[in-house]
């Protein structure tokens, strides 16, 4: 199951990228991290529910754990206006100059769909969270095994896509450029080791957090909040939203403030 849910989170990872063609790295981001966040919060203990009833997965869902995807799905819904906005308020030139293939209706729904389908990276790492050695294994390395696995499932996914364009494109060739292939090998590593390094925190993160079950449950809805914020920033610095109104702006920040708030709101009330 933790395999199964890397495949279909890779599906997530092949949209996510699309996401960002059509609406630009702060709003493609924005959208697909925030959906991803809730969902993915939300999907692990109602399908581990399905498959190990006896557990009571469910009992992770409480009232806070609940309040925090709520206000999660309400900053979504924000920078979707801001979004709207946005595509309103734009020249067709803006646009492209911002961001090249901007196109706000096929992008959302993209956006939706690979925020939905990234969400089962978390539903994976769930499945999988039994796969260590219990106490003999630190708190920081027990989601090492699951993650491996989810991951797994991701590589598969993506090589079957890769080998398909290869087939379509007739690109077969393009492996043997040895210049090429040290450029793409070298930027691969670069960008796994970014990548992973998210994950290793969230490990982390979790070992200061056993005290508190919502914190735990939340966790991976803490990261993905985070991953928005420093989204937005790279957006700003891109300067994708340049032209948009003060208001657009406002209403921007406004959603990722909700974001925010979202995932320390349960431990407050």
């Amino acid at each position: 199951m933790t395999i199964l849910f890397g495949v279909l989170w890779g599906v997530g990872g092949l949209t996510f990228g699309l996401s960002m063609r059509y609406l630009g790295v702060a709003l493609g981001q924005s959208i697909a991290l925030g959906t991803c966040a809730g969902l993915g919060t939300i999907m692990g203990p109602v399908l581990l529910q399905i498959f190990f009833p006896e557990n009571d997965p469910l009992s992770q869902l409480t009232f806070a754990v609940i309040l925090g995807v709520v206000v999660t799905l309400i900053g979504i819904a924000i920078i979707g206006v801001a979004g709207s906005m946005k595509a309103s308020s734009l020249s067709e030139e803006e646009k492209k100059a911002a961001v090249k293939d901007f196109n706000f209706p096929k992008g959302i729904t993209i956006a939706l769909l690979a925020g939905f389908m990234s969400g089962c990276f978390n539903v994976g790492l769930e499945f999988g969270s039994g796969i260590n050695f219990g106490s003999l294994t630190p708190d920081i390395y027990k989601t090492l095994p699951a993650t491996f696995l989810v991951t797994l499932g991701g590589f598969v996914t993506n090589a079957v896509y890769c080998f398909y364009q290869n087939s379509r494109n007739k690109t077969w060739g393009d492996y043997s450029k040895g210049a090429v292939m040290v450029n793409n090998i070298f930027f691969c590593l670069v960008a796994g080791a970014l990548w992973y390094s998210q994950f290793f925190g969230l490990a982390l993160g979790k070992g200061f957090l056993t005290s508190s079950p919502t914190l735990m449950t939340l966790s991976f809805c803490i990261l993905m909040a985070l991953n928005v914020v420093f989204s937005n920033v790279w957006g700003i610095i891109l300067k994708e939203w340049k032209g948009c109104s003060p208001k657009t702006i406002t209403v921007l920040v406004v959603g990722i403030v909700v974001l925010i708030v979202s995932c320390f709101l349960p431990q407050l009330i």
